[in-house]
Order: C-alpha cells, then sequence, then structure tokens
C-alpha cells in the first residue's frame, strides 16, 4: 500500500462540494485525488440521505450545468433502469418520490450510481484517484502553505500522505481547519463583530444547529418494531421549553411564525403522486410528514414493484440539539446521542405515535436500512448543517440578502461572484437554546473571497465551511450552493495552476478575475441571477 502521494489537487472530503471540486479540476486537465470517509460519495445528498433542498427555479435556471447534469442523470436513470408507469415516465420533470420538500426527491443510491458515473472516466484514466473510507488526521504545514495532509483508513491501520500545491477542503464540519492551522469560526457570532441584527449581544461558539440522523422507512403488513433502545425513556419524556409538547410528538413550532403546530402522518397515502408540485415559496410541503420527503411513490411503479411508498425522516423531532458534535471534549458522546435519539424516534412511531383513528403506534413501519446503506438501518453519516467556518477574506452577513434589511434592493452583488444562490435562512433549534430562526431571503451570490482565508494561501474551502456566519450558512448550506462552491474552488485550484499565479491574487487583480469568471461562465456557472423577487 502506498504511504505517500502527490496530486495537482487533493480534495479532502467527498459530499457534494467535494465531487463537484474534482470535477471542476478534472475537468481543466488536472490530476485530483479525493478522500471520503463514509462508503458513498455525495454526502448530504446519499451518505446522509438527504432529498435535495432547492428553490423554486431549479428546473429553468439558478445552478450550475454541473449541478443540472447530475439533476438530469438522475432522472434519466429512473427512466433507463426503473419499472415507471407509463404517465410517470412521461413527467417531463420526474419526481420519483412525489415528495414536497423538492421537485427530485429519490433514493440516494441512485444519486451514488449517477455520481460515481460522472467520476468514471477520470478514473478510468488515470487522473483521480479517490481514497475511501478515508479521513484527515493531521497536516503539515510551511508557514502560511498547507504541504500535506495525512489521512487514514476507517478501519486502521494504513495512513498515507498526500501532497498537492492546491489542497480544498469540503469535509462536512472544516475537519482540515483545526489540522492545519488555518483561522476559524464556529457557533454563532457577536453583533459587534457581524453587525448582523438577529446575532446576539456575546459571541457564543458552542451554539450551533441541530445535527440529525436521517433514516428510510416504508409501511407494510407485520410487525417489524425495533427492540426497545436503552436510553428510550429519556427521550420519550424529553420537552424542550420552547416545543410545546414533547419532542416526540406530532407537534412543534412553525419554522417561519414559530407558532404552535400539529401535523399529521398518514403511511400511503390515496394520492396521486403526479398531482405533486413541490415549490417551498408557495407550500412548505411538510403538513403530512409521510409525503414531506417521500423519495418512492409506489403509484409512479408499475403494479407490485414497491409494495409501499418510502419516506425518509427528516422531521423536527429527530432534530438533537443538546450538545456540539464538534470542538468539543464530550462531541462523541453527543454524535452517539444523534444516533440514539433517531432510533428512539423509530420505535416511539412504532409504538406510541398516535394514530388519525385513535390508537397508537404503527409496527408494520419498516426501517429500511438497504436504502441508505448503513449497517445500523439509518444513514451511513449525520446531517451536519453546521461547519467550522473559515475567517475569510470576504465574510457573508444576514444584511447582504435578508429582505428584512435589503427591502426591493435584492441581494448584495459580489464584483468577485463565482455563482449564485436561493434559500431561506432556515437555522434549526440549536445547542445554545434557540428556536428556529427562518427568514425571508434576496436570490445571493457566492463571492470569492468567502472561499479564501485570510491567511492561509493554498487552502480554499469547498462547503459550508465558507466564509457565513451561523446566521447565514442557513442558506449557503443547502444542495445546490454547496455543489456550486465546490465547482468554484476545483475551478480556482485549476486556473490558478494553469497561469502560475495565487487565489488573492485572482480577486484582487481585476484582469484575472474577469477571466476566472469568464473560465467560469464557459463551463455553466451563473454569476448574477436575473430580476426576481425572493421568498
Amino acid at each position: 500500500m502506498l504511504t505517500e502521494m502527490e496530486t495537482d489537487v487533493l480534495v479532502v472530503g467527498g459530499g457534494l462540494g467535494g465531487v463537484a471540486a474534482a470535477l471542476a479540476a478534472l475537468r481543466a486537465g488536472r490530476r485530483v485525488v479525493l478522500t471520503e470517509e463514509y462508503d458513498w460519495l455525495g454526502g448530504q445528498l446519499t451518505s446522509q440521505a438527504v432529498p435535495p433542498d432547492e428553490h423554486t427555479w431549479v428546473e429553468h435556471f439558478g445552478v450550475t450545468a454541473g449541478y443540472r447534469e447530475l439533476r438530469n442523470g438522475i432522472r434519466a436513470f429512473y427512466r433507463r433502469h426503473f419499472p415507471l408507469t407509463e404517465r410517470a415516465r412521461a413527467w417531463r420533470e420526474l419526481n420519483p418520490g412525489a415528495g414536497w420538500v423538492s421537485p427530485l426527491c429519490h433514493e440516494p443510491r441512485v444519486a451514488v450510481a449517477v455520481l460515481e458515473a460522472m467520476l468514471a472516466p477520470y478514473r478510468g484514466g488515470g487522473r483521480l484517484v479517490v481514497l475511501q473510507p478515508y479521513r484527515p488526521v493531521a497536516a503539515d504545514t510551511d508557514g502560511d502553505r498547507v504541504t500535506a495532509v495525512q489521512v487514514a483508513h476507517r478501519y486502521g491501520g494504513d495512513e498515507i500522505t498526500i501532497s498537492a500545491p492546491y489542497v480544498l477542503d469540503a469535509t462536512e464540519t472544516g475537519e482540515l481547519l483545526p489540522l492545519t492551522g488555518t483561522e476559524y469560526v464556529t457557533g454563532f457570532e457577536a453583533e459587534s463583530d457581524t453587525g448582523e441584527p438577529g446575532a446576539p449581544a456575546e459571541a457564543q461558539p458552542h451554539n450551533m444547529q441541530a445535527v440529525s440522523v436521517c433514516f428510510a422507512i416504508d409501511h407494510v403488513p407485520g410487525d417489524h418494531t425495533i427492540d426497545r433502545p436503552p436510553n428510550y425513556a429519556f427521550w420519550r419524556d424529553y420537552a424542550p421549553p420552547f416545543w410545546g409538547g414533547n419532542l416526540l410528538g406530532w407537534r412543534s413550532p412553525h419554522p417561519r411564525t414559530l407558532e404552535i403546530t400539529e401535523r399529521s402522518f398518514t403511511p400511503n397515502p390515496d394520492d396521486d403522486p403526479l398531482a405533486v408540485r413541490a415549490d417551498q415559496r408557495r407550500n412548505p410541503g411538510d403538513g403530512n410528514l409521510w409525503t414531506f420527503r417521500r423519495i418512492a411513490a409506489r403509484r409512479l411503479f408499475t403494479e407490485g414493484a414497491y409494495e409501499s411508498d418510502i419516506t425518509l425522516v427528516n422531521w423536527p423531532m429527530i432534530d438533537y440539539f443538546l450538545g456540539p458534535v464538534f470542538d468539543t471534549d464530550d462531541a462523541d458522546r453527543h454524535l452517539r446521542g444523534v444516533r440514539e435519539l433517531s432510533r428512539c424516534v423509530l420505535y416511539w412511531l412504532q409504538t406510541e405515535a398516535p394514530r388519525p383513528d385513535g390508537g397508537t403506534g404503527f409496527p408494520g413501519l419498516r426501517l429500511r436500512g438497504d436504502v441508505t446503506g448503513s449497517p445500523d438501518g439509518l444513514a451511513q453519516a449525520p446531517y451536519i448543517r453546521e461547519s467550522r467556518r473559515i475567517r475569510a477574506e470576504r465574510t457573508i452577513v444576514e444584511q447582504d440578502l435578508s429582505i428584512a434589511v435589503r427591502g426591493d434592493k435584492g441581494a448584495v452583488r459580489y464584483p468577485d461572484s463565482v455563482g449564485i444562490g436561493m434559500y431561506r435562512i432556515d437555522l434549526h433549534p440549536s445547542t445554545g437554546g434557540d428556536n428556529y430562526f427562518d427568514v425571508a431571503n434576496s436570490p445571493f451570490e457566492i463571492p470569492l473571497g468567502a472561499l479564501l482565508p485570510q491567511r492561509v494561501d493554498n487552502l480554499l474551502a469547498a462547503g459550508k465551511n465558507i466564509g457565513t456566519t451561523h446566521i447565514t450558512n442557513g442558506c449557503y448550506r443547502l444542495h445546490p450552493v454547496e455543489w456550486n462552491i465546490g465547482e468554484a474552488a476545483g475551478a480556482l485550484a485549476a486556473f490558478c495552476l494553469d497561469l502560475g499565479t495565487t487565489p488573492r491574487a485572482v480577486r484582487e487583480d481585476p484582469g484575472l478575475l474577469t477571466d476566472f469568471q469568464a473560465r467560469l461562465e464557459d463551463q455553466g456557472v451563473e454569476l448574477h441571477w436575473p430580476d426576481i423577487v425572493g421568498y
């Protein structure tokens, strides 16, 4: 086994940002090593099992050509390999799960297949090496440069040192930042630091968004109840002060109004999946939790192909906010607690959840670990909403894009834009005891300066670790934006290698910046929005 490797671009973390970064550098002719600690590439879309959260205009504009290739590939995979009904096959904007959260809800394994296919030519050609399952454990630096990163196999033994002129951190929690000594921020910044109207008076570095471990279920005849989890009594009776009742229940705060609302739960409803028009601007879609993040709608497939719908549980009750899962001494305990909570939610659903007929429990709910690819039946990886974030050349703040602040002026336009995105500022309950914080946004841009650390020269942020704040991370963390961030970072590394320049010089030199932005546009990256109104 090799113990040392050298490449042009090292991408650490194989989530959506990491895959997009690798593809951008590869398509620019560069050699890439991509590392990933879980069994599947794709991060929040696959190993975390979260269907894509996307904006209103996603079918027409507002994402990169690379991200659209992924979306088109997923639909093509279903049409090529799945027994769709003729009506479903003819549905131009096919939504295999007919979920309300997104116009493209699907099984995570399909996205894995499409991502692997996008990377396959470069693996075969020898310009891409994927190390899996490996995670970073140490790094070497020389002044303001990262010279190498050491990665270790998940099951121990093998360690590999990888050197590269450019290192991209696409991990879920910004793992390279402490390893390389790159300055970073965690949690909630103070209002005096950011000027944000929603920020607290004092910084709260351990106040971070909830973490969740998702899982897939269907509903079939029989009793599929799991063993009672050891700490079930605690979670069954746990009642956060702002929740309006027990965490394990159908009542919870409405994210946008904070009013206590009651959701419904009807497995396998008698609905027409082709009538679903997912658009979060008009309907958040979470009224019936079964259809909210449904990833396989049985009626889109030929009779008998699916005995039940499959739905993905990423609901308010699985949000874990008792403590942070990194940068604390008890992080491992909280990571275990996240998985424990999800198993307790499943057991509650199967045994004690109130049913519409007045009874309790849905023993026919069956955990579908085959869908999520994990031995314990849950998602392989926790869904991390908030990462460590670099102290960046340009920090994106609430007043750059909040409609409450900007009014009808739209979001700030950045001269160094490297892409665009759109989502409401969506903060889940936090480890500091905060309730939801969910406010309207203008469609926004991604400034190049947010990808660049203030000091380190050759490390680029390529995911949720860019220069956002606790607040603005709430809208820059979703699937299409993460992809765009990674794609821009990979393209930037290749551009700098081609011209023998540096990322900081590209941002500061108008000529270089114009050339780089032109390269991005040539590869299908949109830099500015048309004149549209946010929500």
